[in-house]
């Protein structure tokens, strides 16, 4: 069962985050995927931990079904190399530190220009053409101007969520972005650039609050596990302390709720919560009886009532909790794979293919595949171990 990308080369200059989740998702759908790393330690997420059976936990998850090359890009010869590797690559994709890529000769546009048929995906922290083109951008740094730490938390109190959701918006549309850009190419023969900023992609995922506030208001925003503009929708804490979470989106789940949860079937045309609006004017109100209700019940036996009447509901869980969900486990959806200090799972991408399955390729060890990649290239015994000898390599 070959992957979708089977017969593409995808070349990577990258770190962290964005870039090499983006590049995973295409090594996950078949393509080769050859990361050039610094001779000097490589990726800088290789060494953030060791929490993924000796191997970095960000690293493992980010990187495997790739091929590591270990290359000095600012000298002649790893220029050189690098130029003959882009000659047979199908993508490029890199999250080079701002003004680099122009430096080495890896911008968009000067390798098009040799490379017609080259897609170059191209990830920064603020895209190109404003005042802040020349700033480092790290996922903490996109996060606090993008403004999601203060709407998770306040201005006065900012709340950074526990996952790299900048980087990983930012890899999600540079992994889109290039697929679009692949089929587009199969149309016109031509490559083109990518420009994907993290500060472009945090703001589209701020769609709801950017847009209220765009249009003059001052958006609601969530308290806990609520929502601004949707009520009920919380979670409730259960008889046996396990809190349950409820989500009411349409008028017609308020009134299953009221009648067969609540059992308040005076409730359910009450003009205080017959609509989401009232009912969101009455939140307070609609906890205390939710909440009440839930009090009463263990959280089990809630799931089971909720569930029974149709309205959305779910358990609040810890992370051992969701590493042995039995929604997952059941599925297979994790994926173990080689790495360089012992094998180590991570979650498998979301998408189910009748025609693919994703493979179990290595996350690789710095370098690992130097030699090999070099032999491909036309390089011989006595230029290669040149290349190691001056430090290219």
């Amino acid at each position: 069962m070959t992957g979708p990308l089977d017969d593409l080369l995808v070349v990577s200059m990258e770190q962290a985050v964005s870039a090499p989740y983006a590049t995973r998702q295409l090594a996950d759908l078949g393509a080769r995927v050859i990361k050039v790393e610094r001779p000097d330690g490589g990726d800088f997420a290789r060494h953030f931990d060791t929490h993924a059976n000796g191997t970095g936990a960000h690293f493992a998850w980010a990187n495997r079904n790739k091929e590591s090359l270990t290359l000095d890009a600012k000298a002649p010869d790893g220029r050189r190399v690098l130029g003959e590797l882009l000659a047979r690559a199908d993508v490029f994709v890199h999250n080079l530190a701002p003004g680099a890529a122009p430096r080495l000769g890896l911008d968009g546009a000067t390798l098009r220009a040799a490379r017609p048929r080259l897609v170059v995906c191209e990830i920064s922290g603020y895209g190109t053409g404003g005042p802040y083109d020349d700033r480092k951008a790290y996922d903490l740094l996109i996060q606090a101007e993008g403004g999601l730490a203060t709407i998770t938390g306040s201005l006065e109190h900012p709340i950074k969520p526990g996952i790299s959701v900048a980087d990983i918006a930012a890899g999600m549309f540079g992994f889109s972005s290039v697929l679009s850009a692949l089929l587009n190419r199969e149309r016109t023969g031509q490559g083109c650039v990518l420009e994907v900023s993290m500060l472009d992609a945090l703001a589209d995922w701020m769609g709801y609050p950017l847009v209220v506030r765009r249009h003059g208001s001052a958006p609601d925003l969530a308290s806990g596990m609520s929502h601004p503009a949707i009520a009920p929708y919380d979670a409730y804490r259960a008889a046996d302390g396990r809190l349950v979470t409820v989500s009411v989106q349409n008028d017609r789940e308020w009134v299953k709720l009221a009648r067969s949860v609540l059992d308040r079937p005076d409730l359910a045309d009450d003009p205080r919560y017959a609509t989401n609006q009232a009912r969101v004017a009455h939140r307070a109100d609609l906890d205390e009886l939710l909440g009440a209700v839930i009090g009463r019940l263990g959280s089990a036996e809630a799931v089971a009532a909720l569930h029974a009447a149709g309205i959305g509901c779910a358990l609040v869980n810890d992370l051992a909790e969701v590493a042995d969900h039995p929604q997952l486990v059941t599925r297979d959806r994790w994926l173990t794979v080689p790495a360089p200090a012992g094998p180590v799972a991570t979650p498998l991408s979301p998408p189910v293919s009748s025609a693919w399955r994703t493979p179990a390729g290595p996350v690789p060890a710095l370098g690992e595949h130097t030699d090999a990649i070099l032999r491909e290239l036309g390089y011989d015994d006595a230029s290669i171990h040149r290349l190691h000898d001056d430090g290219v390599v």
